[in-house]
């Protein structure tokens, strides 16, 4: 009894090491809108959320999102690319957290610290490019270790 067991155990562990993609999360879903993601990194997930996707279009909205930290974030870089129908069309980076750039609350956290955020983010856009993409993001720290990463799939049917 004890064998089989173990040997169940043993197979479960081989399993769950196996799989290394993370499911799909919604952000949000609504009429005419729906915003999914996917944690891109094999080792962990993480938590983000909106309260309505209608919010977006607004200047500034509120989020949340959560994560426990694998890497230090002395400095951060975020890259997002906009892919439609499996090319690159846009492609966006920045600064985030730095000499001079600490523009963020978890500047300066330590690997192993619980990352919260609750509260307003501004685009800077008036609405939301219309069809079905991709948006890439990346966030990288000093050491060039990625410290987050997803993919964004946006369906966008609403008409402006």
């Amino acid at each position: 009894m004890k064998t089989s067991n173990v040997l169940l155990l043993i197979l479960v562990l081989l399993y769950i090491d196996a799989s290394t993609e993370w499911p799909r999360h919604t952000v949000c879903k609504e009429d005419n809108l729906e915003i999914y993601y996917k944690s891109c990194d094999p080792q962990q997930d993480f938590a983000f959320s909106i309260d309505r996707c209608s919010d977006i279009t607004t200047h500034t909205f509120d989020i949340r999102a959560a994560a426990v930290l694998r890497h230090s974030i002395k400095e951060l870089y975020v890259k997002l690319d906009m892919i439609v129908n499996g090319k690159t069309v846009l492609t966006y980076s920045e600064t985030l957290c730095g000499p001079g750039h600490s523009k963020l609350i978890f500047c300066g956290m330590k690997k192993g610290e619980h990352f919260y955020y609750e509260g307003p983010v501004t685009l800077g856009i008036k609405e939301i490019p219309q069809g079905d993409y991709t948006l890439s993001a990346k966030l990288t720290n000093q050491d060039h270790v990625t410290v987050a990463c997803a993919d964004f799939t946006v369906k966008n049917y609403l008409d402006y």
